[in-house]
């Protein structure tokens, strides 16, 4: 008898911490449990291939909504090639109406719901011991008069067991047994479960109350992250400073054992951070941590609509401080489609955000999840959305389609311009051409569904040359005939593509003079440095000043490009100007 954990992720370099942890839990029977993980772009006969193979007698998916339209295929036809194989579903995108997906789905035999290494444990004993009738088995709904998947049957009653009750986060084991399983993967970690806040269109609202991993036990499974010189650790506590001490003894330990290497992940609430705690964060290896800030919105309708609980004037100060410590990378998100966020409402919010400085801005749009107080009040607010995963908003009583497709279309742009972290000067310089950056970004999407640009995939020199020409149109939509301007702006994009780019060749686009070999060799020796990681410009503007005052400041200037110190938060070389 075999049971088959099936996990498919997002992409190869996730790892899925649910299948990993329920057979961890259920490691008695370990020699009978099997885990095979894929990603969504697998193909789908790939998948069916290998799970047959296996020759499991029950097979689990882990259901995410990234996941739910393969995990559904894939159960559909495995059905027909093993019809005696029994099929069950896990994980948040089921757990809130498995009767719904039961009726749709019958090829499923069973969901677990909600909590499932407890259950898990459950029905392994009952499908390899003949545990405990099946019937006796919390947290779970499964076909009560089906003895095989039989798709055609047309009678159906389902049993729904009473809840879960929540473990202990101490008595869940140690999951990740075999590092070398894991090895150049994003290790995914949990140190508390739940959530104190109740956000509408989140999940983990649902859960009442906290529970904490004991410190001494997180310190413990840290270390052995720490030894094996894991690159990436992501914690998927929902708001992981909920408990100060908590949180305050973790950053100690990670800086008391910094390996030089492991990078920290870390979903926030940024106005929660007391004074102490944001003393500790300034005194960490610039790079070794990261936060996930949710703003959402910065609409006050809004944020009391949503029942989201956060003192915005304290959010954005604490991000000011963090951004000033210039040690770690802030992700800060908005979601599109909230109540009362209307196109210039959203802009609104955009911009307040934005003015913060975050190294990614992230612009995702609301997901109407299963079981969430968003989905109940949905009607209310005049929210229409996807009918199949991911649930996304199409319009609401305050925003259009046609302005949603708008704001798709600036998403794009933050994407390949902002977050990209490739065009930091260049953007400032811009900027400063437009009434707002909202403006500036939604221009810029206009300018690429006008000249077909949205159509094609682009080179990353390409992306450059866009921007030249499209402030090259925008200069003639301002009248203005200033040839220094684009000259400058040339020099500008030469600046941003050296910083990030140990280019060849340089572009087309740029006039200034190259200088010599010989006046190169001569800078680097001067410097004290190897010629291997350097590169040397000379730009006949003040290029960094220039970006930031938004004009050109004509100035004979000689950077340098050190590619082997760059920053840990942007990836950009070390630049030093070279004084004459």
């Amino acid at each position: 008898m075999k049971i088959l954990l099936v996990a498919i992720n997002a992409k190869y370099i996730h790892s899925n911490l649910a299948v990993y942890s329920l057979r961890t839990f259920a490691s008695k029977y370990r020699d009978n449990i099997g885990i095979v993980e894929y990603t969504i772009n697998n193909q789908m006969e790939d998948i069916m291939k290998k799970i047959y193979l296996e020759k499991a007698d029950v097979v689990a998916f882990s259901c995410y909504i990234w996941n739910i339209d393969i995990v559904l295929r894939v159960s559909k036809e495995l059905n027909k090639i093993l019809p005696d194989v029994k099929i069950w579903l896990g994980g948040p995108e089921v757990s809130y109406n498995p009767i719904e997906y039961l009726k749709k789905n019958p090829q499923l035999y069973g969901i677990v719901v909600g909590e499932g290494e407890q259950t898990f444990l459950e029905l392994s004993e009952y499908y390899l011991e003949h545990g405990k009738d099946l019937s006796k088995i919390c947290g779970i709904v499964y076909r009560e008069n089906l003895v095989s998947n039989d798709i055609n049957k047309e009678s159906e009653k389902f049993h729904v067991s009473g809840p879960r009750k929540q473990l202990s986060l101490d008595s869940i084991p140690f999951p990740y047994e075999d590092m070398e399983v894991f090895k150049n993967k994003i290790i995914y970690y949990e140190s508390s479960r739940g959530c104190p806040f109740s956000c509408s269109y989140c999940l983990s609202s649902i859960e009442k109350g906290i529970r904490l991993r004991s410190i001494e036990l997180v310190k413990k499974e840290l270390k052995v992250f720490l030894d094996y010189g894991v690159p990436q650790i992501k914690f998927v506590d929902r708001t992981f400073n909920c408990n100060k001490k908590h949180a305050m003894d973790i950053w100690q330990f990670i800086k008391d054992n910094d390996n030089g290497i492991t990078n920290f992940h870390f979903e926030i609430s940024a106005d929660l951070l007391s004074q102490e705690e944001l003393k500790l964060l300034a005194t960490l290896r610039p790079g070794q941590v990261q936060f996930e800030i949710g703003v959402q919105t910065t609409n006050p309708d809004t944020i009391k609509a949503i029942q989201r609980n956060m003192n915005l004037e304290k959010l954005f100060h604490n991000v000011e401080l963090i951004r000033k410590a210039k040690n770690i990378h802030q992700h800060l998100d908005l979601i599109a489609g909230l109540p009362f966020e209307g196109y210039d409402s959203f802009k609104t919010s955009f911009n307040d955000v934005y003015l913060q400085e975050p190294d990614q801005l992230q612009l995702g749009f609301l997901k109407v999840l299963n079981g969430s107080l968003i989905d109940v009040e949905s009607e209310q607010y005049g929210i229409v959305y996807q009918e199949k995963a991911p649930y996304e908003v199409l319009f609401t009583n305050h925003l259009s389609f046609s302005e949603l497709l708008k704001l798709k279309g600036v998403c794009e742009m933050v994407e390949a311009y902002y977050n990209s972290g490739q065009f930091k000067y260049s953007i400032k310089y811009l900027e400063h051409f437009f009434q707002t950056p909202f403006d500036l970004y939604s221009e810029l999407s206009g300018y690429y569904t006008d000249n077909k640009l949205d159509e094609v995939a682009h080179t990353k020199l390409r992306r450059y040359e866009i921007l030249l020409d499209f402030l090259s149109e925008k200069m003639l939509q301002l009248s203005i005939k200033n040839k220094t301007t684009l000259a400058v702006f040339s020099e500008i994009l030469l600046l941003d593509l050296c910083l990030r780019e140990n280019i060849k060749s340089r572009p087309k686009f740029v006039s200034s003079p190259l200088l010599s070999y010989q006046e190169i060799r001569a800078i680097c020796e001067a410097q004290g440095l190897d010629r291997k990681n350097i590169r040397v410009e000379q730009f006949a503007y003040d290029v960094i000043t220039s970006a930031y005052e938004g004009k050109a400041i004509q100035k004979d200037t000689t950077i340098l490009f050190d590619y082997s110190l760059r920053d840990p938060l942007s990836y950009g070389a070390k630049i030093t100007v070279i004084e004459k």
